[in-house]
């Protein structure tokens, strides 16, 4: 996924190979942030059932938010000298993932999907933080605080899919189709 312009320039301080690296890294997180604020948007108009105005009403500061984390990525790539590539077509030719999979569907079922869309974009997050340990600090930090964000969405959507005992009504469940198909109940 690395990108074919050449660095001019990049931060004091910091070598263009490890800003190169870092821009390669932030590119992949800023796809995932781009994807991701458009499947929640999806699951907003796409979500029926009982709970709709509470699902409904819980995923639009999320996509606001993960809007601002998009934006974030996006500017640090600049400020590192790098161009970020924010259009639909770079995003679907990247992405390392398949499209969401589920369309008009109950609170449960678009909650459990999104149970495991967030699963997958917490752990790539957490893997670029632990690839940043060598290079560059400041750039971590951003991922950090915008996986914390994450990690509390997550617990919202998942919080809707527990039981008394914490039990996840999407245990076991790899894809977002097996995890709507177990909410489904």
């Amino acid at each position: 996924m690395a990108t074919d312009t050449p660095l001019h320039y990049t931060v004091p301080g910091l070598d263009e190979g490890a800003a190169q690296q870092i821009i390669d890294l932030l590119q992949s997180r800023l796809h995932a942030a781009n994807d991701l604020q458009l499947t929640i948007k999806h699951v907003h108009w796409n979500v029926v059932g009982p709970h709709f105005i509470a699902v409904h009403e819980m995923i639009d500061p999320q996509v606001d938010a993960v809007r601002a984390m998009a934006d974030a990525l996006a500017e640090r790539i600049a400020t590192l000298g790098g161009a970020p590539r924010g259009t639909p077509g770079a995003l679907v030719k990247e992405r390392a993932w398949d499209d969401y999979s589920i369309g008009r569907a109950t609170t449960q079922e678009h909650l459990a999907a999104l149970d495991i869309t967030y699963r997958g974009v917490i752990t790539s997050y957490r893997e670029a933080i632990k690839a940043l340990d060598d290079l560059d600090l400041v750039t971590q930090d951003v991922l950090i605080g915008q996986v914390e964000q994450l990690e509390l969405f997550h617990w919202f959507v998942r919080a809707h899919l527990e039981d008394q005992g914490g039990k996840l009504q999407t245990e076991g469940a790899t894809t977002e189709a097996g995890a709507a198909r177990d909410a489904s109940g």
